[in-house]
């Protein structure tokens, strides 16, 4: 495993590696010692170290530092870990080194690399035995939505035209990333597939298209999401649980709305104070790690949003919805699910 320096990425990647290591196949999981220990640290619902197949690297990095956030920025990327990504360049040659020398102790390497990661791997081309695969971190529907866009938005097919309500991508990103982006799609590409963190039960429309146009320069793909455990451990006494989940179990069923900000943002003061306003006057129980765009959002408008999706009829719709596909994705991972059958497919492809 081949992850990209970014909590987001390290998480994905660790917990597939879960998966496939309970398939009998030994892992080793590369990267920094300070990304690997960080890693380590926060993963939920399971332990690495308490799995006899499975091996972290922690490869040579030279030192760089980071920049404080800046929430007033008018570039809303957090570019306090621009650094840390640049720095993975560094990977490639420990990374050749050490799949050169497993791979001579073994009938076949498989090696799978975050799409922002094909620089650091380009090289293991050249070992007869290894085969590599591409990890797609964003959503098939974000991705094909990004083909979309730099393709000059061509005529989509009926079902997928929501596409078009999708805000431009333009303007997201800084230049530092851009030429970053541009070093990992200039890299001799190595890749016999696609994975992506996702079930078709959700996005098996978009798995579909990214496969039948080719958006990433292949058609084999396999949907084997979600990855994470999606049930937890019940023995509360044997993990370290955050205060908040002791009151959530207190408040009463579909009561309570969890708010994502992002684990990198970083907001103004004017935004937090927004947004509180808003959702204080909701009149609604909220968990609140936001990710922003390039505006602030008005009090008015959040206390109003916050309310039609927990006190209304069209709230209730959204609700049940969620819970049908919920369902959905749990079943799809179970004996004969669409999940299941993924990762069966994908398993016997690289054993074969």
């Amino acid at each position: 495993m081949v992850p990209l320096p970014a909590q987001g990425h390290l998480n994905q990647l660790l917990h597939l590696s879960r998966l496939v290591s309970s398939r009998d196949i030994p892992i080793h999981f590369v990267g920094t010692a300070t990304h690997n220990r960080q890693a380590k640290l926060r993963v939920h619902g399971w332990d690495p170290l308490s799995i006899s197949n499975f091996k972290f690297h922690d490869l040579p990095s030279p030192t760089f530092s980071n920049p404080p956030p800046d929430p007033n920025s008018v570039d809303k990327f957090p570019t306090q870990i621009l650094p840390s990504l640049i720095s993975s360049t560094n990977l490639r040659d420990p990374v050749y080194i050490l799949v050169q020398k497993l791979s001579a102790t073994v009938g076949k390497i498989v090696v799978i690399y975050d799409s922002l990661m094909p620089y650091v791997v380009q090289d293991i081309s050249s070992i007869p035995n290894a085969e590599s695969y591409c990890f797609q971190s964003i959503s098939a529907f974000s991705l094909y939505s990004f083909y979309w866009e730099g393709k000059g938005k061509p005529i989509l097919a009926t079902e997928a035209e929501i596409i078009k309500e999708v805000p431009s991508i333009e303007g997201c990103v800084p230049p530092e990333l851009i030429e970053f982006s541009k070093i990992q799609q200039d890299a001799p590409k190595f890749n016999s597939g696609d994975i992506y963190n996702t079930s078709r039960v959700i996005e098996g429309l978009y798995v579909d298209l990214l496969a039948k146009e080719k958006c990433t320069g292949t058609d084999k793909n396999w949907a084997i999401g979600p990855f994470s455990p999606i049930t937890m451990p019940q023995k509360r006494d044997s993990i370290i649980r955050h205060k908040s989940l002791d009151w959530l179990d207190k408040q009463e069923p579909n009561s309570v709305i969890f708010i994502s900000f992002g684990s990198t943002s970083s907001l103004s003061d004017e935004q937090i104070k927004e947004i509180g306003f808003g959702l204080e006057r909701s009149e609604q129980k909220f968990i609140w790690d936001w990710k922003p765009r390039d505006k602030v959002i008005s009090s008015d408008r959040v206390e109003k949003v916050v309310i039609k999706l927990m006190n209304s009829a069209e709230g209730d719709e959204i609700r049940k919805r969620a819970i049908e596909l919920g369902d959905a994705v749990k079943k799809s991972v179970m004996e004969g699910g669409d999940t299941r059958m993924e990762m069966d497919s994908f398993i016997a492809h690289i054993r074969s």
